[in-house]
């Protein structure tokens, strides 16, 4: 008995040393960017190994950010297009994910299969006929050619109907043993079970189209209308000769909207897991 509670707590050690590198390793580098971020010197951001002595802190680097670009008006740009696409994939994604799980229709087999393969085309190989077709368009240079793209998500669609998938039938017969039809049924039964899988999309939605760089890169050639993360890239210089702890002021401003929705709401992801599943 004593020879099995010693290995449950040597097991319970090693996990815990393994959980701890493991967040050391993930942290380290949003540590560096905010030590950078208040770093007085620029030298002190090239030692190696890297130091996070406390002294010689200024905050003055946040205000060159702002001198040297628009920073303001790219986190603007960045929220409209953000929020306006995640709200858009919440609508799309539910509601495709709903007639795929739940509906019965002809070729909803080989349409399925046509969104689970989009996922495996990256987006450069689509970035030139995206840009002639919004070119076309006359949307080229305004945000609607960063938003219009991203409305729909295969992800989304995947994720929500695997949860839908993983809902019980009863719950559904029963409303309509009461008269609810396909829309009342999936607003008033089906939505608010699956406020973390919903949850989760939103997250994942908003953080990878702050983060995006290709789309406004090739579609926004007016600087005013630029993003977040090309922003950040202008702070940098011509020649790459921008401050480093400017640009590590810029990156720990993008980071922190992220990072506090993402610590608000990462329950919502764990409980999307457990209650989703795998199931095909």
């Amino acid at each position: 008995m004593d020879v099995l509670r010693v290995s449950r707590i040597l097991s319970r050690v090693a996990t815990f040393a393994i959980l701890a590198l493991a967040a050391l390793a993930i942290t380290a580098p949003f540590l560096w960017i905010f030590r950078g971020a208040f770093s007085a010197s620029d030298a002190e951001l090239y030692k190696l190994p890297p130091t996070f002595d406390p002294a010689n802190l200024t905050a003055d680097n946040f205000g060159q950010v702002t001198d040297q670009v628009p920073y303001f008006r790219f986190f603007a740009n960045s929220i409209v297009v953000s929020a306006t696409v995640t709200a858009a994939q919440i609508v799309t994604c539910a509601t495709a994910a709903y007639a795929f799980a739940r509906l019965r229709f002809r070729g909803k087999g080989v349409l399925f299969a046509v969104v689970v393969g989009s996922l495996m085309i990256p987006i450069q190989v689509t970035i030139v006929p995206l840009f002639l077709v919004m070119s076309k368009l006359g949307l080229t240079n305004t945000l609607w050619s960063l938003i219009l793209p991203g409305i729909f998500s295969g992800f989304g669609i995947f994720l929500l109907r695997q949860h839908f998938l993983a809902l019980p039938y009863e719950l559904e017969e029963a409303a309509k043993l009461d008269g609810a039809g396909h829309f009342r049924t999936f607003a008033r039964v089906i939505l608010p079970l699956s406020g973390p899988s919903i949850a989760t999309l939103g997250i994942l939605c908003f953080t990878y189209w702050w983060n995006d760089l290709l789309l406004p890169l090739v579609m926004i050639s007016d600087t005013e209308r630029q993003t977040l993360p090309v922003g950040l890239v202008l702070l940098a210089g011509r020649f790459s000769t921008g401050s480093l702890g400017t640009i590590a002021a810029g990156i720990a401003m993008a980071i922190v909207p992220v990072l506090i929705v993402f610590l608000a709401a990462q329950r919502y992801i764990v409980q999307s897991i457990a209650s989703s599943g795998l199931k095909l």
